[in-house]
Order: C-alpha cells, then sequence, then structure tokens
C-alpha cells in the first residue's frame, strides 16, 4: 500500500513540479492532416474545424475561404494573445460592477468563442486553468444553472426526457460523433446547494466535460453532457415562461428509475467502453443509481465518490500537517455536518482508510465518527433514518439525540469538522470558538459546500474565530488571509476537479468495465501523497491548479494500477491488459500523458 511511501513520492512529485511548473507553452509539433466535408462558410460555423483568422492562405483558397475572413492571416499564438488583451479590457470596464454580473460576463465572454473555435477556447482554458476554472465550473456555473433558460443561445449536449420513453435507443444515435469516450449525467435535482434546477442543470455536465477536456486531455469530440429532464418540482421555474424544461412534478419511484434505465441501456450499447459520471442527484437517488448501475456500467457519482476521494486526501493531510505519521489516521475524532450524498459519501470513505490502514471491519471503524444531519446528531433513537447513515448512528447514552453541532464538538472536541451541508454560515462563531478546545494541535475545519454562499463559513471568520493555527479547507475559491502575528492562513480548494479528471482517464485507459473502491481510494492516497512535509506543514493540502494536468496525470496512472491490480483492465487501442500489468509507476503516467489531447491547429483537407 502506499501509506509507508508518502514522503518520497511527495519529494519525486514536487521535483515534477518543479520541472512542468504552469507555464504557457504553445507545442512545435506538426499535427497531421484532419479530413473535412465541409467549405466555405460552413466551416466557420463549425466551432471543432474553424481557426476564425488562423486559417493560411492555402487553406482559404482550398476551402473556398477567401474573402470570408479579413485578409490578416493570425497565429494561433496571436490569436491567443488577443483574446487575453479583449479578456482583460472586460475587466477593467467592469470594475465596480456587481460581482455576479462581472462573473456573467465573463463566462458570456468564454462561452462565445467556445462556440466559435474550440481549439482556441482549450488553449486559453489550459493555460489559464487557474484563472478560468472558476467561470467555466464552480462557483459561476452555479449563477449559469439559475439563469440558465434565459442565458441560452445554442443546444451543447443532449436532452432525455420523460416524454422520450421508449425511443432512447434509437435518440442516442442522433449524437453525431461515431466515438464517445466520456459521459457525464445529471437530472438537475440538486445542483451544487441550489437546489432543484430542472432542465438548468445542463451547466454542470458542460463544466464538468470542459474539466475532463482542460485537465485530462479527453478529446473535445468525444464528451458527451446529457441531461435526464424527468420535470422539476421548483414552481418558480414551472411557472417561468422561459423555462425550457418539461412542465412537470418530478418523475418518482419506478417511473423515475425506468427513465434512468432506459438511457444507460441506450448509452452503453452505442459506446460499451465509455465512462459515466453522475452529477448533482439528490441524495437519495444519488445512492440508489449508484448501487444499482455501479457493478452493471463503468460509471461513478462524483458527488459521492469524487468529494469523498478530495476530503479523504485532505483530512490525510491534516494528519500531516499535526506532525503525526498517517498510520495516526485511525485516531482522528472527525464531526460530518450534512447527510446527503457528498456528507455520507466522504464519511463512508474515510471509514474505509480506516479499516484498511487497522485492519479492522468497516463497523469498528466508525467508533470515531459524528455525524449531524439538519435534526442534530445522529443516533440510534433517530425514527426513519436514511439507510445510508445507519452505519454512523451513535449510542445516544454518549451524546444525546439531535445535538447541535455546538454540543458535538465541545463534548467530543473532534480533531476536524467537516461541512457539506449546503447551509450558509452554519459553522457560526460559537461553532468556531469551540474548536479551539480541539484534542488537535491543528484543528481541522472543512467548509466544503457550493457555492460560496453555502459556504458553512468563510476563510476570514475560521481563522478569526477558531485561531490562527487550524488548517483550513473549503468547496469554493477564498483568498488567503493575512493573520494578526504577519504570517499567512493558507486557504486549500477541496474541490473535486482534483479527482475526477484522473478517475475518468485512468479508467478509461485501463479498459475497465467497472469502477470499483479500489481504483477511488487509490485516487485519493495519490493526491494525498503529492504535497510535500515542508508543504503541509504550512497548512497547504492540495496543490495548485496550475499543475492540474500533472495532478491528473499522476492519479490516472494511480487508477489505473489498481485497476490492473484488481485484475479488472481489460486494455486500451493496442495496449493490453499484459501490457498494462508490466508497466512501472513511471511507464503508467508516461502511457496516461501520451494519452491527453492538446488543442493545436490541424491542417485541413476537404473531400467530398
Amino acid at each position: 500500500m502506499m501509506w509507508m511511501n508518502i514522503a518520497g513520492f511527495s519529494k519525486a512529485a514536487a521535483a515534477v513540479r518543479r520541472a512542468h511548473g504552469s507555464r504557457r507553452c504553445f507545442s512545435t509539433s506538426i499535427p497531421g492532416p484532419c479530413i473535412v466535408h465541409k467549405r466555405g462558410a460552413d466551416i466557420l460555423h463549425d466551432p471543432w474545424f474553424n481557426k476564425d483568422t488562423g486559417f493560411p492562405l492555402t487553406e482559404r483558397d482550398r476551402l473556398g475561404l477567401r474573402g470570408l475572413l479579413p485578409p490578416r492571416v493570425m497565429s494561433c499564438e496571436q490569436q491567443y494573445d488577443r483574446f487575453i488583451e479583449s479578456f482583460h479590457s472586460l475587466e477593467r470596464n467592469t470594475q465596480g460592477q456587481p460581482e455576479n454580473v462581472v462573473s456573467l460576463a465573463k463566462w458570456r465572454m468564454l462561452n462565445r468563442l467556445h462556440d466559435r473555435n474550440e481549439t482556441l477556447y482549450y488553449r486559453v482554458l489550459i493555460d489559464n486553468i487557474k484563472d478560468f476554472a472558476p467561470i467555466i465550473y464552480t462557483p459561476t456555473v452555479g449563477l449559469v444553472c439559475q439563469n440558465y433558460s434565459g442565458l441560452y443561445r445554442r443546444p451543447r449536449g443532449m436532452y432525455f426526457s420523460a416524454k422520450d420513453k421508449g425511443e432512447m435507443m434509437s435518440m442516442i444515435y442522433n449524437w453525431p460523433a461515431q466515438q464517445v469516450d466520456m459521459i457525464v449525467i445529471t437530472d438537475g435535482s440538486r445542483i451544487l446547494g441550489l437546489g432543484d434546477l430542472g432542465v438548468q442543470g445542463i451547466g454542470i455536465p458542460i463544466g464538468k466535460l470542459d474539466m475532463y477536456v482542460a485537465a485530462a486531455g479527453i478529446n473535445p469530440q468525444r464528451v458527451l453532457p446529457i441531461m435526464l429532464d424527468v420535470g422539476t418540482n421548483n414552481e418558480k421555474l414551472l411557472q417561468n415562461d422561459l423555462y425550457l424544461g418539461v412542465r412537470q412534478p418530478r418523475l418518482e419511484g419506478e417511473e423515475y428509475l425506468e427513465i434512468i434505465d432506459e438511457f444507460m441501456e441506450a448509452a452503453f450499447t452505442r459506446w460499451p467502453k465509455a465512462v459515466v459520471q453522475f452529477e448533482d442527484f439528490q441524495a437519495k437517488w444519488a445512492f440508489q443509481t449508484l448501487e444499482r448501475y455501479r457493478k452493471k456500467f463503468c460509471m461513478f457519482n462524483d458527488d459521492v465518490q469524487g468529494t469523498a476521494g478530495v476530503a479523504l486526501a485532505g483530512l490525510l493531510g491534516t494528519v500531516r500537517a499535526q506532525g503525526r505519521p498517517l498510520s495516526d489516521f485511525v485516531n482522528q475524532k472527525i464531526v460530518v455536518v450534512g447527510a446527503g450524498s457528498a456528507g455520507l459519501g466522504v464519511t463512508k470513505m474515510a471509514v474505509q482508510a480506516v479499516a484498511r490502514m487497522a485492519g479492522i471491519s468497516e463497523i469498528e471503524a466508525t467508533k470515531n465518527f459524528y455525524l449531524i444531519d439538519k435534526d442534530g446528531l445522529v443516533t440510534t433513537e433517530r425514527t426513519k433514518l436514511d439507510p445510508g447513515a445507519v452505519p454512523f448512528a451513535k449510542n445516544p447514552a454518549e451524546i444525546r439525540e439531535g445535538a447541535s453541532i455546538v454540543e458535538v464538538v465541545k463534548k467530543v472536541r473532534p480533531h476536524v469538522l467537516l461541512g457539506l451541508s449546503g447551509v450558509g454560515g452554519i459553522f457560526h462563531e460559537e461553532v468556531l470558538k469551540a474548536m479551539r478546545e480541539s484534542d488537535s494541535c491543528k484543528p481541522a475545519i472543512f467548509a466544503m459546500s457550493n457555492p460560496t454562499l453555502n459556504a458553512e463559513c468563510t476563510a476570514v471568520d475560521a481563522f478569526k474565530h477558531a485561531g490562527g493555527n487550524i488548517v483550513f479547507a473549503s468547496g469554493s475559491p477564498f483568498e488567503n488571509v493575512e493573520l494578526e502575528n504577519g504570517k499567512v492562513g493558507h486557504v486549500n480548494q477541496a474541490n473535486n476537479m482534483y479527482l475526477f479528471p484522473g478517475i475518468g482517464l485512468g479508467t478509461l485507459l485501463s479498459g475497465a468495465r467497472i469502477v470499483t473502491d479500489g481504483m477511488l481510494l487509490a485516487a485519493a492516497e495519490c493526491l494525498a501523497s503529492y504535497m510535500t512535509d515542508e508543504e503541509v506543514q504550512k497548512g497547504v493540502l492540495y496543490p495548485s491548479i496550475n499543475n492540474i494536468r500533472h495532478i491528473t496525470a499522476e492519479v490516472g496512472a494511480a487508477v489505473l494500477r489498481a485497476a490492473v491490480s484488481d485484475d479488472i483492465a481489460e486494455g486500451h487501442g493496442d495496449v493490453g491488459p499484459k501490457d498494462l500489468g508490466h508497466m512501472s509507476k513511471e511507464d503508467t503516467v508516461n502511457y496516461i500523458t501520451r494519452h491527453m489531447w492538446y488543442p493545436i491547429y490541424s491542417p485541413l483537407v476537404h473531400e467530398k
């Protein structure tokens, strides 16, 4: 197992990061020609082939473009600079305007580029991932989903509705791509912490797949965002004349599952080697669909398993921040606030890790975990308890049923207070001050709910009330905090983007037909080992997003090796399972890296 080799791996990872540090990089390789069956304006209207002013004169003549573009030919580098300058101009011109207005303006600008020129869009995104990820992904994507019906301009992805029952097998062949590697699907029932947004939740799969392209190098022609529109219980949307979804209450029970079943059968009939990521399903369906499909199809649920992996990596990091060996994780007392799909997913994976490390059963491993939902501490006295929460219910003789967060923190004195409640500000001053009495020399506070308004507390409040020696992580980005002693309170964004691209890419390239717990734990362990001891001692648990492609390669390689270890790797393309089994650790990283797509203008050759 990885646990004993973490220091050596951290040093190796740091050396690679220094060698591959964030920098703007334009490839000098010459791409092979791309066959195109279009000419003239049809090419300019296709974002995959369009190069805007980047078409050389020979291509303009060959493809019937002369006269349809301004005469100057610009290189991709010049187009890149032009866009970045326009973006900075937008930033200057919107200074002083409300944050939501500015965020949407930036999103519109990037979205227009995406609609027009995909190659340049992904080049800009990859080289500026730290600045642009918050615009195309969380937190701005939540704002986009809330306003999606008004922002809609052109279709992206596919929509399967309750009215399409019985037609999905034929519908799936309407998608023009012959091969799809990665699918992200939502039913819009629980978008971030914003609730039921119905069909407007399509913004989430679109944003996630942009991250797959940017971080994992999945070819953008091989990704597919999916919206399963089974209705909405959001009355505001049902009364909104601009709402684009099915105007009916959500399907429930077997009617609901029949729609999901039909889609999954259709998708895997056409693309049997695709990987499907479930995203932002309400808790009851998140767990039920995960258990229903995980052993039959190659799928995972990012809210349950991706969030859990990122959180587990952070939890392991907090042990290192205390100067303790990782084996001490089994003694950490952890209070989890939020018993939805994410909260239960985190708790379950952390318990699995404790069980593995201590060599005990998962039931025994729940000893130091305390679960709090909207009704307070979950105990065995609770009636109508969610089945997923049952293993974590405490004996009320230890702490009373329904005890508040403050009560539990004061009684337990936990090493970690972790929030996935979706309730903004629930870690108020009294709760944070109670964490000063933690049994840890460096208490950890994870306010992981998205978007920013739903964060359990801000970074400023956490350091102010819980003390400057805490370790802090959040789901949405916050700025580092300047402390009174002149030191810096580091803010860690515990974002799923560290893991889901690597899980998807590693699974795809392993050829595995299912995603196992071992593969997910391998991803979390890899991320936990990425930082050096020096960085962790400063309270830095997660690497810079600027290194996301290298992080993804490492995580993807760990997932692939776990698939080989679990004996479920079938290989990919010309690389068979035996070839994968003979690869060294370095070989697997190189194998993953070689398969990561990078945006380069290809010469276009017309063919009738």
